[in-house]
């Protein structure tokens, strides 16, 4: 075939363009080799950063005299620390086995979640729910219908664990690599493998650490409490967090596996007993740790002081339950078997600041059983996991005549010698209501003395409900009192309040409420307030259980309560609190035998009773007071469900009370 000169011309181009295409690329090649290899060379030396939470301890609790109620004490864990684990299967496999036949002869236990049996042939194990088996099953990457062999065997394969070990150490193996795996072992998170380790074990690791790479022994922290029957209701309890408040927790740094105030005072003060977690950062460079070190310290939890001492609230915890098994020989309030109901509680107060003192509950439980016994404590009789002090509701009965005359005084619709006339029976819009007496012409004090009720139902005729609202308002009825743990608010009894209930408000009620006796409920700590304030003369202080905040090893204090006053009375007459201060100075005097007896301890005691329905039934006994009457210390209040008779628990109170603080200057 003849080619034609423009062919030549075409086929000479071409191979020139090849040769050119060539040599760029030759020289991109060179450049790539030679001049950018430092740039390569830097990407393939890009280090990678980790960083990783250490837990905080937790603060401690203790009580007004410094005496461990709630704190730490130091465990030994082994943990696995990736950042110094082998990556090779088979050489972590003999550094996890090595270490769990120590911990076996030990006889320690180790983590093992795997919901297969610990020896072959395999099976499930019993009573292993389906959701766990699912998780097993998606996490090691195996369909439903595996069978425990099956699992066992992807597991060794995945592991590369080696056909030479005994199938019970194939099986150890694989359980602690499944747990790891379930708890997300990275270098971010360090795995636990086993706590509570002796000292003999943990020198056995210690020494072997250099042959077991990543194998370390941690100190951890672990609650533990004191004496589990003082304050058990208020010291509270401690538990992870739960899915409803993750969100919550993670919003304030929390990490999920941090374990928080559930109760009582371990929540209320969870910003201060929670502590601050440290960092560890760890650097790696080609697959090597270059760099290990903490970048951001511990800092650990707050140590809470309270305001309770123990030896005084183990005294008032004493003084209450005395009392009620010793109440068969009175008119007590029976179960269904016949058996009497002992519930109550008391609850004493500085009446100086408003510091709780102490609060004893019946029945009641030992913190230090309250998980190992929670269902038998939850299904026990008269509900020992529930605070009266703090939560129970029950009538004030006649202790709210003193809120009646406080608001009748400082209105100016009576004076201290003002005097209402009672002949037994009171009638009001075509209905009669009874005394307790026949009283005749009565005034104020004589009629807070003998808790005549025909004088307080004319007063209440006179200040109508909403006076009587506002004065009880004034006292902290119906309302939170302001401590720092849960307690309930109570309500009066109003029109409003009545609807709530569902009930009808009747033309009469207003008498009722008058006297402690309508629809009024208030808790035992409420009682206590109301004894405190009319103490202070129309101040009322919260009552708090923190007395101070301090630095973990109690060297420095952060931070002091001082006292709060939450409400102020508009005292408009300063004869008003004299009246009702010598009513309840008379009533200290009044129907107690001698061994219970008030008149004789020195100093005046001032208080009142009562003895409100709480049921078709039975009557509970109440009783609010403060001493020494001139100069208070001390305000108490106190409840018996059902009987009779609490005031005799008051010179115990005192006389505890001056063993352990001394009433008088």
């Amino acid at each position: 075939m003849t080619r034609s000169v423009s062919d030549y011309i075409k086929l000479t181009l071409t191979v020139l363009l090849v040769i050119l295409c060539t040599g760029f690329g030759i020289l991109r090649l060179m450049k790539i080799q030679v001049v950018e290899s430092q740039n390569y060379q830097k990407d393939t030396s890009v280090q990678t950063v980790y960083q990783q939470k250490i837990p905080a301890t937790r603060g401690e609790i203790i009580d007004a005299k410094g005496n461990l109620l709630v704190g730490n004490y130091v465990t030994y864990a082994v943990m696995i620390d990736k950042s110094k684990f082998p990556e090779e299967n088979q050489e972590a496999n003999a550094i996890i086995l090595q270490l769990l036949q120590i911990l076996s002869d030990a006889k320690i236990n180790w983590t093992d979640s795997l919901p297969i049996s610990t020896n072959a042939p395999y099976r499930f194990r019993v009573g292993t729910d389906d959701s766990d088996l699912h998780e097993m099953k998606k996490i090691i990457g195996v369909n439903d219908y595996a069978t425990p062999e099956n699992c066992m065997d992807v597991l060794c394969e995945k592991y590369e664990i080696s056909e030479e070990f005994t199938p019970r150490q194939q099986r150890m193996i694989a359980g602690l690599r499944y747990a790891m795996a379930q708890e997300n072992f990275s270098v971010v998170n360090q795995f636990q493998v086993a706590t509570e380790l002796d000292m003999k074990t943990v020198r056995m690791i210690s020494q072997l650490s250099l042959q077991m790479q990543g194998i370390l022994v941690s100190q951890i922290p672990e609650r533990v409490i004191e004496t589990g029957t003082i304050l058990p209701h208020e010291l509270g309890t401690t538990g992870p967090i739960y899915a409803e408040n993750a969100d919550e927790y993670l919003a304030k740094g929390y990490s999920l596996d941090a374990v928080v105030g559930v109760s009582g005072i371990e929540k209320a003060m969870e910003s201060e007993l929670q502590g601050t977690p440290g960092e560890r950062t760890i650097k790696f460079e080609k697959g090597e740790v270059i760099s290990d070190e903490i970048t951001q310290p511990v800092n650990a939890g707050h140590t809470v002081k309270l305001t309770v001492n123990s030896e005084f609230q183990a005294g008032l915890q004493e003084i209450l339950e005395d009392f009620l098994e010793d109440f068969e020989s009175y008119n007590m309030k029976k179960d269904e078997d016949g058996k009497p109901i002992n519930n109550g509680a008391l609850v004493v107060l500085d009446a100086r600041t408003g510091a709780v003192l102490g609060e004893a509950t019946a029945p009641t439980y030992d913190l230090t059983k309250y998980h190992s016994d929670y269902q038998e404590l939850l299904n026990a009789p008269g509900d020992p996991l529930f605070n009266r002090a703090t939560m129970g509701l029950y009538r004030p009965g006649s202790t709210f005549k003193t809120i009646t005359a406080t608001a009748g005084l400082n209105e100016g619709l009576v004076t201290g010698s003002t005097t209402f006339y009672c002949g037994r029976w009171y009638e009001y819009h075509d209905i009669t209501y009874s005394c307790t007496g026949y009283h005749s012409n009565i005034s104020v004090a004589r009629a807070l003395m003998v808790s005549c009720n025909s004088y307080f139902y004319h007063l209440s005729e006179l200040l109508g409900i909403e006076m009587l609202d506002e004065y009880a308002d004034y006292y902290g009825i119906g309302q939170n009192t302001g401590i720092e743990t849960r307690d309930s608010a109570g309500y009066m009894a109003t029109p409003e309040q009545y609807q709530k209930l569902g009930i009808d408000w009747t033309i009469g009620q207003v008498l009722q409420a008058g006297i402690g006796n309508g629809e009024t409920m208030v808790t035992p700590l409420q009682l206590a307030c109301v004894a405190n304030t009319i103490a202070n003369k129309g101040v009322r202080y919260e009552p708090y259980l923190v007395d101070s905040i301090w630095n973990y090893d109690r060297k420095k204090c952060l931070k002091k309560t001082r006292a709060t006053v939450a409400a102020r009375i508009p005292i408009q007459d300063d004869d008003v609190y004299e009246y009702i201060q010598k009513g309840m100075i008379m009533a200290s005097g009044n129907g107690f035998p001698s061994a219970y007896s008030l008149q004789n301890l020195g100093y005046d005691v001032a208080i009142k009773t009562g003895t409100p329905q709480s049921d078709s039934h039975y009557q509970d006994s109440v009783f609010i007071g403060y001493a020494p009457a001139e100069k208070p210390k001390i305000a108490f209040a106190g409840v018996v469900e059902g009987g009779e008779y609490s005031k005799y628990m008051i010179r115990s109170i005192l006389n505890l009370y001056d063993e352990i603080y001394g009433i008088e200057d």
